[in-house]
């Protein structure tokens, strides 16, 4: 079984939404099938196809969540080292192209923020970093570009999640 780490954070989130579906949605999404079909013909009843999508789409996502939450990880990023970049590192690195420094966090893909550089530990860019140190350069294909980049700085900031 592949594990899948996480912080705290990313596991509670996990275990609420989980709770939210199971106990809230999938039991309102059976009584709005219920009323749909009461509607009469099923064939051309388009408020009833509708609902059964959605009951489909609950049932699908408790199975995923299920599935992540048996197989998580929770770890602390602060009890590890962050000599080399590891999960939950925050890691400072400059474009070699351009000279553009940027600022990425590794965390679990469950957490994963493009938009506040909080990246998967299982995202290509997290591979090419993990396990480096201050000083090693690496080279990262986004598309059909290869990217350079050469890690300026390996440490641990609190990681600040936003909803």
């Amino acid at each position: 079984m592949i594990k899948e780490l996480m912080t705290d954070y990313g596991y509670i989130k996990t275990t609420t939404e989980l709770k939210d579906l199971k106990e809230n949605q999938k039991p309102a999404i059976i009584k709005e099938v219920d009323i749909a079909r009461s509607h009469g013909d099923l064939k051309e009843n388009a408020e009833y196809h509708a609902a059964k999508e959605k009951q489909a789409f609950i049932v699908s996502k408790i199975s995923e969540l299920s599935d992540l939450i048996s197989r998580a990880e929770v770890i602390d990023p602060s009890s590890l080292e962050h000599l080399v970049v590891s999960f939950g590192s925050t890691v400072k690195v400059v474009d070699l192209d351009t000279d553009r420094e940027i600022t990425y966090t590794l965390v679990g893909s469950i957490e994963s923020d493009a938009d506040n550089n909080l990246i998967s530990y299982n995202s290509p860019l997290a591979k090419s970093l993990l396990g480096k140190k201050v000083g090693d350069e690496i080279e990262f294909i986004i598309g059909n570009n290869e990217k350079y980049f050469e890690i300026l700085e390996v440490s641990f900031k609190k990681i600040s999640f936003e909803d």
